[in-house]
C-alpha cells in the first residue's frame, strides 16, 4: 500500500471523475500532488467505482469535497450519512473534509443543487451551529465554500463575502476559495472580485479551487466546470495567492467536458507557474515589507 505521508506538502490536484480515472490511473507522471473526489459518488457502491478508487487511493493522497451536506440547510441533519460518511473518510486517509455554503435539501429532497442563501444574521447562525455540529461528528478539519449563484435571495441584508466571513468566523472552521465562483458571481451581481476575496479571511483558507465557467450572456456566466480555466480567472487566481497568508493545495477541477489528459497537465503547469511567479516576487521584496511564505 502507498503510504502518503501527513507532512507531505499538496500543491496542485485534479478532481478525481469517473471520465476521468482510466488516464489519471494510466499516465506514468502527473503533476498533480493529490486528487479530490466527492464520497457521495463512491459511499457503499462496488464495481468500477470501488476498484478505480482503491487504484486512487494507492496512487495519491485523497481529499473528499462533498455535494449534499447541506451545511446551511433546515431540514434535520441526516445523522446517518454523517456516520457513514465518518467511517468513509477514515478509509480514504482524507486529511479534512470539505462541502458548499449552501443548502441542498429542501422538504426532506436531495436537490442536488447548490441554493444559495440569504445574507443575514439568522442564516449566519444557522450554519454555523450545523457547521459545528458536522465538524464534531466527523472529528476532522472542516472548509466551507463559496458557492456560485444566480440571484439574490429575499431577506439578505450583508454582502456575500461579509456573509462568508462571518460564518466562517462564528463556526471556526476553515474556508475552501472558490476563485472560478467568485469571478462568476463578480460578472453576475458586477462587484469587484479583488474586494470580494480580500473581505474574506484569508488566513483560514485551506484549499483553494479554480475550474472553467460557460457564458450565457456578457453579464451571466455559468460556473459548469466544462471548460477550461479562463484568462480572468488565472489573473484572479493570481491576485489572491499574492493576498494568502499560507499556501495552501489548489485544486483544478473538471466535471464534464473532458479533454485529454495532456489539457489539463497544461492547466496545472500554468497554475504552478503562477504559484511559483509570485512567490519568486514575494522573496524579492524589501526585507522591511517581505512576506514569509508558508
Amino acid at each position: 500500500m502507498a503510504d502518503h505521508s501527513d507532512d507531505k506538502q499538496l500543491r496542485v490536484g485534479l478532481g478525481f471523475r469517473l471520465g476521468l480515472a482510466d488516464a489519471m490511473l494510466q499516465a506514468a507522471a502527473t503533476s498533480a500532488d493529490f486528487v479530490e473526489i466527492a464520497p457521495e459518488n463512491y459511499l457503499g457502491v462496488g464495481g468500477r467505482r470501488a476498484r478505480v478508487l482503491h487504484g486512487a487511493k494507492e496512487r495519491w493522497p485523497v481529499i473528499s469535497h462533498g455535494l449534499c451536506g447541506d451545511l446551511a440547510g433546515s431540514a434535520p441533519l441526516d445523522r446517518d450519512f454523517m456516520d457513514r460518511l465518518k467511517v468513509f473518510l477514515r478509509q480514504m486517509g482524507a486529511r479534512w473534509y470539505s462541502d458548499h455554503l449552501c443548502l441542498t435539501n429542501v422538504d426532506g429532497a436531495q436537490l442536488h443543487e447548490l441554493i444559495a442563501l440569504p445574507f443575514n444574521e439568522d442564516s449566519v447562525k444557522r450554519a454555523a451551529e450545523r457547521i459545528r455540529i458536522v465538524q464534531d461528528i466527523l472529528e476532522m478539519p472542516l472548509a466551507v465554500e463559496n458557492v456560485s449563484a444566480y440571484a439574490t435571495m429575499p431577506g439578505s441584508t450583508m454582502g456575500e463575502a461579509e456573509f462568508v466571513r462571518a460564518v466562517v468566523e462564528e463556526a471556526d472552521c476553515r474556508l475552501l476559495l472558490d476563485v472560478n465562483n467568485v469571478f462568476v458571481n463578480s460578472v453576475n451581481f458586477e462587484f469587484d472580485p479583488i474586494d470580494y476575496i480580500e473581505t474574506l479571511p484569508l488566513d483560514k483558507v485551506l484549499e483553494v479551487h479554480v475550474a472553467g465557467y460557460y457564458e450565457e450572456e456578457p453579464d451571466l456566466l455559468l460556473d459548469t466546470h466544462a471548460a477550461p480555466i479562463s484568462d480572468p480567472v488565472y489573473d484572479l487566481f493570481r491576485e489572491a495567492w499574492r493576498r494568502l497568508p499560507v499556501r495552501p493545495p489548489v485544486l483544478l477541477e473538471r466535471d464534464g467536458n473532458f479533454p485529454p489528459l495532456a489539457e489539463l497537465e497544461a492547466e496545472l503547469g500554468r497554475l504552478l507557474k503562477i504559484m511559483d511567479e509570485v512567490d519568486t516576487e514575494a522573496l524579492e521584496l524589501p526585507r522591511e515589507t517581505h512576506t514569509t511564505v508558508l
